[in-house]
């Protein structure tokens, strides 16, 4: 009788000992937990609330991020990761790119839109912010720029080649099938015909229409001011009211703060 009084007293205490154990292991886990996330904060004081995309890098559509190219698909998924966070405020892009193809900035465009209806989003230029880029740019609630950084560049631009002249001096001879007179439009192997040039002209001319138009809507901007496409430094680019303030990436976030902190006390 003492056995089997002794065996189930014991046996009533596991139960008692496991959820102190899963309790202590719980209490262990939100310790660690909010000592990270005190750590964090600590030590990104200056960032807090602010998440910063690198936009560095020729612009071209796809997922792809190797220092010299930057795909609309990463920077894409950022802004929406980031517009979805709770923890975060608002959002700087840091952008550092000489621009890249009209579809890689409207992909980017469209999750940039999105990421505004939530929070938002301001640009720090570094050393260039031109072509592509600044398309990007002139969506942002604000920009910054340094006086120094090269920035507009407002244009399309389609380049051909033609080697033919060599190809023949050198005894190369090309011999080209096609389906239509255009197919191989752009071959460096022949100049483009009139009929090939003014049909080039019109896409760009097209394709540059939708990029000014898009900006001057965004941004009081003069389109005189910027048509001819050349590049602006920062400084003169804030009296035309291409950028609105001069700083650094630190005032960018500082400004991207406060613009967090005025769309908090309006809601």
């Amino acid at each position: 009788m003492d056995i089997f009084e002794e065996q189930t007293t014991t046996a009533g205490k596991k139960p008692h000992s496991t959820l102190k154990l899963a309790l202590g292991i719980a209490a262990g886990l939100l310790l660690v937990a909010g000592l990270m996330l005190a750590t964090y904060y600590m030590t990104h004081s200056d960032t807090q609330g602010v998440t910063v995309i690198r936009m560095e890098g020729a612009m071209q559509t796809g997922d792809v991020s190797d220092g010299e190219t930057i795909g609309s698909e990463v920077i894409g998924k950022q802004l929406r990761d980031a517009a979805d966070d709770p923890l975060v405020e608002a959002i700087v892009i840091r952008v550092d790119s000489p621009g890249g193809t009209p579809a890689a900035a409207q992909e980017i465009i469209g999750d940039l839109e999105y990421a505004k209806t939530k929070k938002p989003v301001v640009v720090s230029m570094g050393d260039i912010a031109t072509s592509a880029a600044y398309y990007v740019s002139a969506h942002a609630d604000r920009i910054y720029a340094n006086p120094d950084t090269f920035t507009a560049g407002v244009g399309v631009i389609w380049q051909f080649s033609d080697i033919s002249g060599w190809m023949k001096s050198e005894g190369y001879n090309i011999s080209v099938v096609k389906s239509g007179s255009k197919k191989d439009m752009g071959s460096t192997s022949r100049p483009l015909t009139d009929e090939e040039t003014a049909y080039a002209e019109k896409i760009v001319k097209d394709s540059f229409e939708n990029f000014i138009t898009d900006v001057t809507t965004q941004r009081a901007i003069s389109r005189s001011d910027i048509e001819d496409g050349r590049v602006i430094r920062g400084a003169d680019a804030l009296t035309m009211n291409i950028v609105d303030e001069l700083g650094n990436l630190n005032n960018a976030i500082e400004g991207a703060k406060e613009l967090a902190a005025s769309r908090s006390r309006s809601s």
